[in-house]
């Protein structure tokens, strides 16, 4: 049992590692699912590779090509091991998920969509899961279809099965929702997609920087998720291929690097990862995503999971305190791993944002890039709060204590 000093003494510890949380530390950081903020040993790491190790990587024969080379492929190793991919050459380093996911829809539907198949997503995707789809299913003559959830955000595997058909070539679903905070029982999920001969993908940007993933236990097909919203640098992000499935797909973007040989009229390509990687890498970024999974290593997900667990407990403890308020998905803390969506009665979000950044507590407001389940919960848009592992106590209380006001500030006589 971890003590109240115990725990006062492990938030000072881990936020000196923060150099944004120490220069403004009057500001509650709570939008950790749209950015995280970065450590140190990150931000350093950037600045070794551009003062020590800058060159193109993968095309020079020279010392400094060869060490930028280095670099970015111990990257890939890091992340290989980090989510229990088999072979190196299955990671895949693109922008962000929505770049992974736009390369899947292109390439992935050019090998498995006909006219006539279907596409089975959720109700829940964030746009970045549902538009790729949207464009595919027209491209190739195929339909999307949508999976609805129940209203506390869960799916069960009853639901899955009752809505796959024999022409559902494709299953991609989120494993944490940016909304209900929802964990989908993925390895099930992909078991039953299998089953209907269906591929399985699985947007991890929620689930990666929070929960523990392997790849192979779940058994996914592909896997997409961003450096960003995991103590990285903006502009770095991962898909996951099984191999076998990467070698069958024409590649996403064409040019430099990501050719064998190239002639007049055709050209062939590079073996993988490289064939989805097209023209000059970002070094950095995959150096600092690598760097941020040391740094995962060094605090442990042990650590990361109580200190998370803890805060979404007491945050659904404190929130469900407040009068006119209204969360989105489960009655348990437990379940909305770290993330609140909420309403508060007569109080659009944007002004409770507002007020909520007069106090500085910082918030996301808006449809979260979820417009079709905003629609399907009855709501145009909500307020999010958004925990890391780095978050505190007293910014909860100071996060409950706004909102507690908010109706007074808009004029309410409560």
């Amino acid at each position: 049992m971890i003590t109240p000093e115990q725990r006062k003494a492990d938030d000072e510890r881990i936020r000196r590692d923060f150099p944004l949380l120490m220069k403004y530390p009057g500001v509650a950081y709570l939008d950790n699912s749209a950015t995280t903020q970065k450590p140190q040993c990150v931000l350093d790491a950037v600045e070794r590779y551009y003062q020590a190790d800058n060159a193109n990587p993968l095309r020079g024969l020279y010392a400094l090509s060869v060490q930028a080379t280095e670099d970015y492929e111990d990257a890939r190793e890091k992340v290989r091991k980090f989510i229990g991919a088999e072979h190196h050459e299955e990671i895949v380093f693109t922008r962000n998920a929505s770049e992974s996911l736009n390369l899947l829809a292109y390439s992935g539907s050019e090998l498995f969509l006909q006219p006539g198949a279907e596409i089975l997503i959720t109700i829940m995707e964030h746009h970045s899961n549902l538009l790729p789809w949207q464009f595919a299913a027209k491209r190739r003559g195929a339909v999307l279809r949508y999976l609805e959830c129940r209203p506390d955000g869960s799916i069960t595997d009853e639901m899955l099965r009752a809505a796959l058909t024999p022409r559902t070539k494709i299953v991609s679903m989120t494993q944490i929702s940016n909304v209900f905070g929802r964990l989908n029982d993925i390895r099930t999920f992909a078991k039953t997609a299998h089953e209907n001969g269906s591929i399985f993908i699985c947007d991890g940007a929620q689930s990666v920087p929070h929960v523990p993933v392997n790849v192979k236990d779940l058994d996914v097909d592909f896997m997409a998720f961003s450096g960003h919203k995991m103590l990285a640098e903006m502009g770095i992000g991962v898909l996951y291929g099984k191999k076998e499935l990467l070698e069958k797909m024409p590649p996403f973007l064409s040019g430099g690097e990501m050719i064998e040989y190239v002639k007049r009229d055709s050209a062939t390509f590079a073996e993988l990862p490289h064939k989805f990687e097209a023209g000059t890498v970002n070094a950095s970024g995959a150096v600092s995503l690598g760097v941020a999974i040391d740094y995962y290593n060094r605090i442990g997900f042990d650590t990361i999971l109580e200190r998370e667990e803890h805060l979404s407990e007491y945050a659904y403890q404190r929130l469900t305190e407040i009068p006119h308020l209204h969360l989105l998905g489960a009655a348990d803390g437990s379940d909305h791993h770290g993330i609140f969506t909420f309403t508060i009665d007569g109080a659009h979000p944007h002004d409770i944002a507002a007020i909520l950044d007069s106090h500085r507590v910082d918030v996301r407001a808006g449809h979260h890039c979820a417009q079709p389940l905003m629609k399907f919960m009855g709501t145009p848009s909500t307020t999010r709060a958004s925990l890391s592992f780095y978050n505190t106590e007293e910014e909860i209380d100071r996060l409950a204590e706004s909102l507690s006001g908010v109706r007074s500030e808009l004029g309410y006589a409560d």
